[in-house]
């Protein structure tokens, strides 16, 4: 039962309330339209009955008061849509047994069955057939041959209208739920919109009052995160700023203890301490957002001085693939990331593979491959988290500080990308890059 609502139930908030609204009017809609023809079909009957009576009543006396060489000329003139007469004996039955010729009958009897004792059946062959048999004042059979109508015949033009108001209700139910949700939406892609640089738009707050309350609660919600955010940021400058004097004096002390057996493990601690600063301000300049403005690059010319710059120093790094078009990005976030990225598989694994390839819908994928350990399934994603290290990289000499994939997963989600991890047939990390709506450029335009 739940497979069934899930492959049939609409996913959206708005397609819901469309088939909730358009049933419910469309089911009252129906509702009302049989009702009102169950009691028109009923009055008409009603109708009917006192017109067969007083017409059928009359016809009989005209017919028994005229000369019996002058009645067979007078049948067709007294025939009516729903019966006939027939002089004759007619066509013998069954009981009637219909709920309508059952009424006819009776109506029949009571108008004129004083007068003229009858008899009733039902036609052989068609339920609602009815033949009623009397004998003039002479003894001439007479037989009155009648097909009882349920109501009067619809219009024509009654589908068309009943098509036109399940169009309007249609047309209505749609304006009234978009109306109702279009918020919702407005509200949804604010809060996608609120990235790391945390510079979403304000919601407008007009409309109902609810929807004027949830705008303002939303736009002071961003205005406090992004207090908050600057705050932090600000808190950790502050901090690195005044740490940066007491670092610098206790190297120039280090520096004059030469020949103490101290000094190089002092040293060592000093320029971990002034990495971790580093590392820690540039984070939460990630987290407040990147201030780099995308510029017209070309990204070949870019990798191609990565990895020179790399090789240069002699390090293990190679590339295959290319851009082959000029595209619109931030080009010192990119190398930011790619850069973390390779540092973490020269790290773990020696040697940096740098693998590109561009799809027809502007995307672009950059993957890091290295032959290293690889990392644990059930930590792939904790080491986006910053100052996490995994149990056998707690040295600083090999774990590093902590933040470096943290730092490209924030300048990622700046530039609208996503970077995930994945570990590799065979041994080893692949750290993938996708670049989602790359705009193309002339190369004529390339800064």
């Amino acid at each position: 039962m739940k497979l069934l609502a899930s492959l049939h139930w609409p996913r959206t908030l708005f397609a819901r309330l469309t088939v909730i609204l358009f049933v419910g009017l469309a089911s009252a809609q129906a509702l009302s339209f049989w009702l009102t023809m169950t009691e028109r079909d009923q009055t008409m009957t009603n109708v009917m009955m006192g017109y067969i009576e007083r017409e059928v009543a009359s016809s009989v006396a005209l017919l028994d008061h005229l000369p019996a060489n002058e009645r067979a000329q007078w049948l067709p003139r007294l025939a009516r849509r729903s019966y006939e007469f027939v002089l004759g004996p007619g066509v013998s039955g069954g009981p009637v047994d219909a709920n309508l010729s059952a009424r006819v009958a009776r109506s029949i009897a009571e108008g004129i069955g004083t007068s003229y004792p009858l008899t009733v059946n039902a036609v052989p062959g068609d339920r609602e057939r009815l033949q009623v048999h009397l004998k003039l004042r002479d003894g001439t059979p007479l037989t009155i041959d009648m097909r009882p109508m349920s109501g009067a015949p619809l219009s024509q033009w009654l589908p068309l209208v009943l098509l036109l108001q399940l169009a309007v209700l249609l047309g209505c139910c749609w304006f009234a739920v978009r109306t109702a949700t279009r918020p919702l939406h407005q509200l949804a892609v604010a809060a996608d919109a609120l990235g790391p640089d945390l510079k979403a738009g304000r919601l407008s707050e007009s409309g109902p009052s609810e929807v004027a309350r949830a705008a303002r609660a939303f736009n002071a919600m961003q205005e406090r995160i992004a207090m908050y955010v600057t705050e932090r940021m600000q808190i950790l400058a502050a901090i690195s700023h005044d740490l940066q004097t007491p670092i610098t004096r206790m190297r120039l002390r280090v520096d004059m203890m030469d020949g103490e057996p101290e000094s190089a493990k002092l040293r060592q601690d000093l320029q971990e301490m002034e990495a971790l600063v580093k590392e820690g301000v540039t984070y939460a300049r990630t987290l407040h957002g990147a201030t780099e403005m995308p510029r017209r690059i070309d990204p070949d010319a870019l990798f191609d001085s990565l990895v020179c710059d790399y090789v240069d120093a002699d390090q293990d790094v190679s590339l295959e693939g290319r851009f082959g078009t000029p595209v619109m990005t931030r080009p010192q976030a990119l190398r930011r990331i790619v850069g973390n990225l390779v540092d973490n598989a020269l790290k773990f694994g020696g040697a940096a593979q740098i693998q590109i390839a561009m799809s027809a819908d502007q995307q672009a994928t950059i993957s890091v491959l290295d032959r290293g350990p690889g990392i644990p399934a059930d930590s792939l994603e904790n080491v986006f988290q910053p100052f996490y290290r995994l149990e056998g990289s707690r040295n600083r000499q090999t774990g590093g500080t902590g933040l470096g994939l943290a730092i490209a997963r924030q300048l990622a989600l700046a530039m609208d990308a996503t970077l995930e991890l994945r570990n590799r047939a065979g041994g080893g990390l692949e750290a993938r890059l996708t670049l989602r709506n790359l705009m193309q450029v002339p190369a004529a335009t390339v800064e």
